[in-house]
C-alpha cells in the first residue's frame, strides 16, 4: 500500500503524467452564460466564446469522493492551488475532516505547472514508500522551492475582466506589450511587461537562468502554455539545450485559468533539487 495523491485541475497535469503517478484530479467548475460545467468538460473555444464566465473551486463532496477512491490504507495527501488564489484549499480541508481515513492537505503555494511539480513530487515520494508525514514534508519542501513565470499573449482578457481599462489595454496591444507575472511561495507579482513575443521568450529563459545553482542540482521543469503548444515546445528546447532535466513535461493551462489569462500564454515552472 502507498499514500494516495489527489490534486485539483488548476495543476493542469497531462493525462499521461496523471496515469504514470496514479494522481486523482478533482476539476474546478466553470460557469458560462449561466451554465455550470467541469473544467475540461467542453472545448476551450466554446468556453472562451461565452459572454460571461467565472470559475469556482471543487466542492468538499468532490474531494471526499476522490479521497475515498485514492485511499489504499496509508492515507491520502491532497495538493491544492495556492490559497491566495482560490477557496479550493479551504474546500479540501473541509473534505479532509469528513474523510474516513487519515488525510493531509498541502497548499502548493503556487498554481498550474508549479502546482503540478509539487503534486508529482508528492507522488514520487509516495511511490518510494514514504509515510503520510514524509510525503507531506516533501510536498511542502518543493512548494517553498518551486518558481513559476509566465507571459500573456496580449491584454484582451485583462480588458474583458475590467482589470485593465479598455483604452490603455488596446494601446498596449498596438505596441505589442506582453504582460508578465511570477508566482513564488504564495506571492503573485506583476513583472515588467515584455515588448514582443521574442522578448517575452528571452525574459522567461533569463529568469530561469538566474536561479541556476552553482552545484550539479537536478532540474524539475514544466513548460506551460494556453492553446499554444509550439511556444511551450520552444521553451523546452531552449532549456534542454543547456541542462538535461531530471524530469520535464509540457502542460496546458486549465480552462478555469484560461478564462482569466486568455490563450497564447507561455511560461516555465521549475525547482532545483
Amino acid at each position: 500500500m502507498t499514500v494516495g495523491i489527489v490534486t485539483d485541475s488548476t495543476a493542469a497535469l497531462p493525462e499521461d503524467v496523471r496515469a504514470a503517478w496514479n494522481i486523482a484530479v478533482v476539476p474546478l467548475m466553470i460557469t458560462m452564460d449561466g451554465r455550470t460545467v467541469a473544467d475540461g468538460e467542453l472545448d476551450t473555444t466554446e468556453i472562451l466564446a461565452a459572454k460571461t464566465h467565472s470559475s469556482s473551486g471543487p466542492s468538499p463532496g468532490a474531494f471526499i469522493q476522490a479521497i475515498a477512491d485514492q485511499d489504499q490504507g496509508d492515507g491520502v495527501v491532497v495538493v491544492t492551488v495556492t490559497s491566495t488564489l482560490s477557496i479550493t484549499h479551504q474546500s479540501a480541508v473541509l473534505a479532509a475532516k469528513s474523510a474516513a481515513g487519515p488525510v493531509a492537505v498541502v497548499d502548493s503555494r503556487t498554481a498550474a505547472g508549479g502546482q503540478g511539480l509539487v503534486t508529482v513530487a508528492a507522488a514520487r515520494a509516495a511511490r518510494a514508500g514514504a509515510t503520510l508525514d514524509e510525503v507531506v514534508a516533501r510536498a511542502e519542501t518543493v512548494a517553498r522551492q518551486v518558481k513559476l513565470v509566465g507571459a500573456l499573449a496580449n491584454l484582451d482578457q485583462l480588458i474583458r475582466s475590467g482589470r485593465v481599462p479598455g483604452l490603455a489595454g488596446r494601446a498596449g496591444n498596438l505596441i505589442g506589450l506582453r504582460p508578465m507575472f511570477d508566482i513564488h511561495d504564495a506571492v503573485i507579482r506583476r513583472l515588467r511587461p515584455a515588448l514582443s513575443d521574442e522578448a517575452a521568450h528571452q525574459r522567461l529563459l533569463s529568469l530561469w537562468r538566474r536561479t541556476r545553482p552553482a552545484d550539479d542540482a537536478s532540474l524539475y521543469l514544466v513548460c506551460l502554455h494556453a492553446e499554444a503548444p509550439d511556444r511551450a515546445a520552444d521553451l523546452l528546447e531552449a532549456v534542454t539545450a543547456e541542462v538535461r532535466p531530471a524530469d520535464a513535461f509540457i502542460s496546458q493551462f486549465g480552462q478555469a485559468m484560461m478564462i482569466n489569462s486568455g490563450t497564447g500564454v507561455r511560461g516555465l515552472a521549475w525547482y532545483w533539487d
